[in-house]
């Protein structure tokens, strides 16, 4: 990926850098090199020299990354019942020593470094990591900051910091930290779930602008249009016969089966209006393709609530059988699936990292309103990176057409393009600081966190994490809707008018030479 900062070094850090013709390149001692990952350089001096080069900014997104995705797993292990006894052979958890316990405490009611209680105190910790980076590295605008040496480095003092912030959350008693943080967790989650809602259809809006521009120039492109579009119909609808094979049965599921009838509605709604002639004098590059997108998703969060909801019980046959769960339609007793847990699991996660990324891209190209701002960006050229979740949108050269300030210990010497970031960091940790909220709650049934088991999270389900994925679903066919109708309200001397393309990620486009960079 070729970001904003025209490095081809492992470090940015000015000392350590030589200009030639504009380029930067580094020239490392032995020392400095055996301590980076602990001292001030960045991560990119930890590859091996065999390695194909990385950039700074893509290193660092890819540790926090990891780091994300194990505080997630650890949860996912100190949740699940099955683990716990086969490890540590204690059906009712893990305990704290006694007299460590009365230590801190000064009683022996410790609390338990297993279930709903770990979870929440590890993502204590990850959350408050995150939250403390993306305050003190607000209003950063240039990678040769010292403040940014505090995103790209220090690698094994933040993460000795982040198992120091979980073991306090773990000495903090249950009638401490689960009243308040339990309703912090839910406002963190919901706001997570919309910003994930506004990420995706900001998505689908480019993908349809940027390849309808080619279509109307290209003919090939029109084919790539239609093409994509009968695919993404396509897995909308096979989607739609499997969820009404698996979730419904004759005898029972009427609440499925209504709300598999009100979301195909909805999409045969979104898709109409996407086409109707009044939409598309307002915008003219509305078309099918942004419908088919939303309609996939909307495919998929009914799936994540059917799958999420309790299972119902009916007699048949004088016999008694669960209902409105995969594999019950040849009348045998309900068995959880896994493979169905790990999928939605999986897809779930996928989306979150997705956020995070996107969302501090968006955040550094669009600035603070960016998520107004993306919906009226246009495209002048079409391009197939779209494909790429990394090049979804477009970047805007400067906010609002004048210089960036940069920080007053930016190095002068540097090039422009290397003192402009790739993404916000600040709008990094912040988003992965509603992630970990979200995981954290999503993981522990939302409002019923009590007794929750992994076992059970994505197989059984409850009634409170079904009602929030059937809220999500209606908010996104509720954000879409506003988005093609709110033009409607327009004047013509109120439409915004597209500002300057300069493209950082594939096949970036300069307006000046007319030739990559």
């Amino acid at each position: 990926m070729v970001g904003a900062k025209a490095v081809t070094s492992s470090s940015t850090s000015p000392r350590l850098a030589q200009q030639h013709s504009g380029v930067s390149s580094v020239i490392l001692s032995p020392p400095f090199y055996q301590v980076s990952c602990c001292g001030p350089v960045s991560c990119t001096c930890c590859r091996h020299s065999r390695w194909p080069p990385l950039t700074e900014s893509p290193c660092s997104r890819l540790f926090y990354i990891l780091l994300h995705v194990g505080a997630s797993a650890v949860c996912c292990l100190l949740l699940s019942r099955t683990v716990v006894e086969r490890v540590w052979g204690k059906a009712r958890g893990i305990q704290m020593p006694s007299g460590l316990c009365a230590h801190l405490f000064g009683h022996s009611h410790c609390p338990v470094l297993s279930g709903s209680g770990a979870v929440y105190r590890v993502c204590a910790g990850t959350a408050t990591f995150h939250l403390l980076q993306a305050v003190l590295l607000v209003h950063l605008h240039s990678p040769t900051s010292l403040r940014a040496q505090l995103h790209n480095s220090f690698w094994v003092l933040k993460l000795l910091f982040l198992l120091g912030l979980c073991a306090v959350a773990f000495c903090i008693p249950d009638e401490h930290l689960f009243p308040v943080w339990h309703y912090i967790g839910i406002c963190g989650g919901f706001t997570f779930i919309l910003l994930q809602l506004v990420l995706i259809t900001a998505f689908a809006h480019s993908w349809n602008k940027n390849w309808q521009t080619g279509a109307a120039q290209d003919c090939r492109w029109f084919l790539a249009v239609l093409l994509t579009t009968l695919g993404f119909y396509s897995m909308a609808g096979v989607a739609a016969v499997l969820l009404f094979r698996h979730y419904t049965h004759p005898a029972g599921c009427l609440l499925n089966k209504m709300l598999l009838s009100l979301h195909l509605c909805f999409c045969g709604l979104l898709s109409f209006l996407s086409i109707a002639p009044c939409i598309r004098l307002k915008q003219p590059r509305s078309g099918l393709l942004q419908a088919s997108i939303i309609s996939c998703y909307i495919m998929y969060l009914t799936f994540s609530a059917l799958s999420s909801r309790p299972p119902e019980s009916v007699i048949l046959q004088g016999q008694n059988h669960t209902l409105c769960l995969p594999g019950l339609s040849k009348m045998e007793p309900e068995i959880p699936n896994a493979s169905l847990a790990v999928l939605s699991a999986g897809i779930m996660y996928a989306c979150v990292l997705f956020a995070c990324n996107e969302a501090s891209y968006l955040a550094e190209v669009f600035g603070p309103l960016w998520m107004v701002k993306v919906y009226s960006y246009e495209f002048q050229t079409p391009s197939l990176c779209f494909c790429c979740l990394e090049s979804v949108e477009p970047e805007k050269g400067q906010r609002g057409g004048t210089a960036r300030p940069a920080d007053q210990d930016t190095s002068p010497a540097l090039p422009a393009q290397a003192q402009q970031l790739s993404y916000s960091y600040s709008a990094f940790h912040f988003v992965f600081f509603l992630a970990s909220l979200y995981v954290m709650v999503t993981l522990t049934n939302w409002f019923s966190y009590e007794g929750a088991e992994l076992e059970k999270t994505f197989t059984m389900g409850s009634w409170a994490t079904f009602w929030v994925k059937v809220a999500s679903c209606w908010a996104c066919v509720l954000l879409y809707l506003g988005l093609l109708l709110a033009p409607l309200c327009w004047s013509p001397t109120q439409e915004p008018q597209p500002p300057p393309i300069v493209r950082q990620h594939c096949c970036i486009i300069s307006p000046d030479n007319k030739h990559p960079i």
